[in-house]
């Protein structure tokens, strides 16, 4: 039985954990994970993505009975498979908010870092404890969370291990909104919702553009933009998008996702 569900509904795709109790992740759930993460970017009939773990837990982190008997080997294919998946995750085409209630630890807190929205219930607690346990994160949060947060913020969670509650994540730019815990899935869904009918290449070439300009130069990142610009003139949304505006004003275009 899969441990990750998709969920389809009004154009958002709900990726749902579902490892009781603490959806750890080991090799099935990032078999699982990957799987649904290609489906959501391929299924047109989603628009949007939000990541959820349910109402208590979005994920403690990976399962450390899977993980402490493994040599050099095993790890570095395991970990590898790990990092994978949540690229796959990163690079879904479309906006993906991250629903975190509860624990998000170690490689929860890297699987939400693949967001770009990230939804935090007021109980959440969030961080990199791997230097606990003798080792460093893995699968995202030594790059991922420094380019969010700032390199001297990355440097205390991930040094110290410790755990930041939502007042702080929000504080420090780690979570863009803190609801109460039984309005997180609503709020995630509320946001993506917000793009479903939005022009879905348009969305996809911004998202490229700013994750992958990050990581260029100046130059380099202003001519992918404006390849990414002007690619978008031969899509259909580009011309109801403009005969819209031109016809009716901004913010009128009902447009078809092509």
């Amino acid at each position: 039985m899969s441990v990750v569900r998709l969920e389809v509904d009004g154009g958002i795709g709900t990726i749902r954990l579902d490892r009781p109790p603490m959806n750890a992740l080991d090799s099935g759930v990032a078999a699982d994970l990957r799987a649904a993460a290609v489906e959501a970017t391929r299924n047109p009939a989603i628009r949007a993505v939000v990541l959820y773990g349910g109402e208590k837990v979005f994920a403690a982190g990976a399962d450390i009975k899977q993980m402490a008997p493994m040599g050099y080997a095993e790890a570095s294919a395991w970990v590898g498979d790990l990092n994978s998946t949540f690229e796959v995750v990163a690079r879904i085409p479309k906006p993906v908010v991250a629903a975190v209630t509860g624990y998000a630890l170690g490689g929860g807190l890297e699987l939400a870092l693949c967001a770009d929205v990230r939804v935090f219930a007021d109980n959440a607690k969030v961080g990199q404890p791997e230097i606990l346990l003798g080792v460093i994160p893995g699968a995202g949060g030594t790059q991922r969370l420094p380019r969010l947060i700032g390199p001297g913020r990355a440097k205390d969670l991930i040094f110290s291990g410790r755990q930041v509650r939502a007042d702080e994540a929000a504080e420090i730019g780690l979570a863009d909104v803190v609801v109460p815990a039984a309005e997180v899935l609503d709020r995630a869904r509320e946001i993506a919702g917000r793009y479903t009918a939005g022009p879905a290449m348009a969305l996809a070439a911004a998202k490229q553009a700013v994750d992958d300009g990050s990581e260029l130069a100046l130059a380099e990142a202003l001519r992918l933009e404006a390849a990414l610009f002007a690619g978008l003139f031969a899509t259909e949304d580009r011309r109801i998008g403009m005969e819209s505006f031109l016809a009716h004003g901004p913010g009128k275009a009902d447009f078809t996702g092509r």
